[in-house]
């Protein structure tokens, strides 16, 4: 008990070290064991009315392996959403579920985990934007951050993708592209992937206030409706 209660003090002075103290708890999975991960979905982590939602490209082996987004050691996701401000602190992967109580969540465009995203067929895309839909429409979030350029453009027809806002939203949710976060992709570094993360954060809290301000505003409300009572 006393040395749960100072692990936890220790977290608390120092959460930074939090996440480094998770890796070190939770085994790197095998070579059998990410081998057998081919092929498997992850869970989304997801609700009504986020901020943000991301879309990575599809899970990795090392997702797959754990269950968790992002999961392998020395993709840059984690770093960039707390270095940009998404995050109090690091989160582990397996922390992701905090995510939520922060109005951001994290869904894949292909729920298929692969060793490399060539795997993916273009018809992959196609029907995973299709799925996609259907969960924009269901949970409602303001953005929609595809991570990876390659998979937006394959989803969406398109031969050439610009970084940032896309000037055609997607099932009423703002749209936006990031670059892929993998340590593979020496395009972007960390402060570049941060830089671009930190304009995203900056248009989710402008979105987030302006619709704060329809809330309240009494053009936006319904006669015989009390502001904030649901519609269904």
């Amino acid at each position: 008990m006393l040395a749960r209660k100072a692990a936890a003090s220790s977290a608390a002075r120092h959460p930074a070290s939090a996440s480094r103290q998770r890796e070190k708890r939770d085994p790197r999975p095998s070579r059998t064991t990410l081998a057998a991960a081919h092929g498997r979905g992850i869970a989304d982590v997801i609700a009504p009315g986020l901020k943000v939602l991301f879309v990575g490209i599809n899970p990795g082996l090392y997702s797959g392996a754990t269950g968790y987004h992002f999961a392998r050691p020395g993709n840059r996701f984690w770093p960039a959403l707390h270095a940009a401000g998404f995050t109090p602190r690091l989160l582990h992967p397996a922390e992701q579920r905090e995510l939520l109580a922060l109005g951001y969540g994290v869904t894949n465009l292909v729920n298929r985990a692969t060793a490399t995203a060539d795997e993916i067929a273009p018809a992959e895309f196609v029907a995973g934007r299709r799925r996609l839909a259907a969960k924009v429409r269901r949970y409602r979030p303001r953005i929609v951050a595809f991570v990876g350029m390659g998979a937006y453009a394959h989803a969406f027809g398109l031969r050439k993708v610009a970084i940032g806002e896309q000037p055609e939203g997607f099932e009423g949710a703002r749209v936006w592209v990031l670059p892929n976060p993998s340590g593979l992709n020496a395009g972007y570094q960390l402060p570049q992937l941060v830089a671009l993360f930190r304009e995203l954060k900056q248009a989710a809290g402008d979105t987030a206030r302006r619709s704060a301000q329809r809330a309240q505003s009494p053009i936006g409300r319904r006669p015989g409706r009390t502001s904030g009572a649901p519609e269904c």
